[in-house]
């Protein structure tokens, strides 16, 4: 299948061919992750913070929220 098919394809053939991959890819024994998986995993552990209280989150989300964004 080219790149050119694909761009060709229906939002719903894209959705139905994704889904027969899927269902392909649950099908098989063992996949491995690749290498670098193992490195984004490690460095977002060492990232990983104390949770904070919901007031404090809520208080930071709405603050980044209101910040502009250009346009939305």
């Amino acid at each position: 299948m080219t790149v050119t098919a694909i761009k060709n394809m229906s939002i719903e053939e894209k959705i139905s061919t994704m889904e027969l991959i899927w269902d392909d890819l649950c099908q098989q024994d063992k996949i491995e992750s690749p290498s670098w998986h193992k490195d984004v995993l490690r460095a977002r552990e060492t990232r990983r913070e104390t949770p904070m209280d919901w007031s404090e989150a809520k208080k930071q989300i709405l603050s980044t929220w209101r910040q502009p964004h250009g346009n939305r």
